[in-house]
């Protein structure tokens, strides 16, 4: 990920954290496919996948931040190479957090089975977001690692369609607790689930936006994605 640098030490700081970063970003792509398991299948093994995988995950966030405090400390980067090691320790605070949605529809999962779930539930639609999000997810980890600007616009429409989706599938609970209210406490957590497969997608985009960052400087979080088309079609 990192460009050759002039030092080579420096150069070889860089890789180890961006090596540290990619394995962190399989473990998370991992969590989410179990967790696609999980609540399609209503898997308990699936879900008991996904915390094993979580401690492993926020082991790497807590390495990955002392390793970039030391680099900043002993090196004391300037311009684009601070920037590029805030960018690293931003991505990794968004791969974190989509561990922690991961973990959060494992541990939900869990619950529904343990309650009994019943029968119909409207499933379907959520593993087909789920699988936006993945696909989101493993978009935007390649662009990271390789400062892929031509693929960040793309990666910010696939957030769209996960929120559009979320939103019919939140309509659709509506119209399911009217229809009996006494599924109105399933529809709830069913609605929790669906809110976290939309965040993951929200932080799957946030790490496009880096790539805008780490390589134009310019931030274009909170903008629209004509904006972002803008930006990069300008110059440095």
């Amino acid at each position: 990920m990192p460009e050759k640098h002039v030092s080579s030490q420096f150069d070889h700081e860089l890789n180890s954290v961006a090596g540290r970063i990619m394995e962190m970003g399989g473990l998370v792509e991992s969590q989410i496919k179990f967790a696609i398991d999980a609540l399609s299948n209503l898997d308990s093994a699936a879900a008991a996948q996904i915390a094993r995988l979580e401690e492993r995950v926020n082991e790497l966030d807590v390495e990955i931040d002392a390793e970039l405090s030391t680099i900043i400390a002993t090196r004391q980067p300037t311009a684009k190479d601070l920037r590029l090691l805030l960018g690293i320790s931003k991505a990794t605070s968004n791969l974190e957090r989509i561990g922690d949605e991961a973990n959060k529809i494992g541990r939900m999962v869990q619950t529904i089975i343990n309650e009994g779930a019943p029968r119909n539930l409207p499933i379907l639609e959520l593993r087909y977001s789920g699988e936006l999000a993945a696909a989101q997810l493993r978009s935007a980890l390649d662009a990271f690692a390789r400062m892929d600007l031509d693929s960040v616009v793309s990666i910010l429409r696939q957030d769209d369609l996960i929120d559009k989706e979320f939103e019919g599938y939140t309509r659709k609970l509506v119209t399911y607790m009217m229809e009996d209210p006494r599924k109105i406490s399933i529809s709830l957590e069913m609605l929790f689930l669906a809110k976290s497969i939309e965040r993951i997608g929200d932080h799957a985009k946030n790490l496009a936006e880096l790539v805008v960052y780490m390589v134009k400087g310019k931030d274009v979080r909170h903008t629209s994605v004509e904006h972002v088309e803008s930006t990069l079609k300008q110059g440095d």
